[in-house]
């Protein structure tokens, strides 16, 4: 299984890159996400946000700090960053970009590139009040565990199926568990018809 940092890197430079068939969508607009993984003395980590529900778009949702990028952004990592750093207080220079997925796209018109980035362990993080209402940590080992996610098959949607993936008393679903599922099927191939269907 994959407890450490090193673990995770050399499962996920071993593997090669899933190519996956996305819906075509044209207009679609660039932004990018940060899958933030911090190393503790238990294990692995994810990093995630609980949405402000006075937002737009996704309100109250789990997600990955991140958003659209901006002219002022040289590429889309430095979206990742400047995002991970406006919404959770986290500083560009404590995280270390060890890879990415596929592009994800959204039913709010976005083009989503998400970003894996080792971060150095911190205190505390900062929200942004006006958009994360609330920030916390998911063990790797839960998310990994493709036997204990949940999938609901759709017809007529952007995607076939939508992914969710409990936690506690929190539910991820929708463009964050589906790349969650992602890096969980990179990571352990042999596990990818592993999940349970709701329909």
């Amino acid at each position: 299984m994959i407890h450490t940092r090193q673990d995770f890197m050399q499962r996920f430079s071993m593997q090669p890159q899933p190519s996956r068939q996305r819906p075509t969508q044209q207009g679609l607009r660039p932004a990018a996400v940060l899958i933030p993984i911090i190393e503790r003395d238990h294990g692995l980590s994810v990093i995630l946000t609980q949405r402000s529900s006075k937002l737009r778009h996704h309100p109250g949702q789990i997600s990955f700090p991140g958003g659209r990028h901006d002219a002022e952004d040289k590429d889309l990592v430095t979206t990742a960053l400047r995002e991970a750093e406006e919404e959770i207080g986290l500083a560009r220079a404590d995280v270390e970009i060890i890879g990415k997925l596929q592009d994800y796209p959204v039913i709010s018109n976005f083009l989503v590139r998400p970003y894996i980035g080792f971060i150095t362990p911190q205190e505390h993080f900062v929200r942004q009040r006006s958009e994360v209402a609330d920030i916390f940590e998911v063990p790797l080992i839960n998310i990994l565990h493709q036997p204990n996610h949940f999938v609901y098959k759709l017809r007529r949607f952007i995607y076939p199926e939508v992914y969710f993936i409990p936690y506690q008393q929190r539910n991820i679903w929708g463009a964050t568990a589906g790349m969650l599922r992602e890096l969980a099927d990179h990571l352990l191939p042999e596990q990818q018809q592993l999940f349970r269907s709701l329909n």
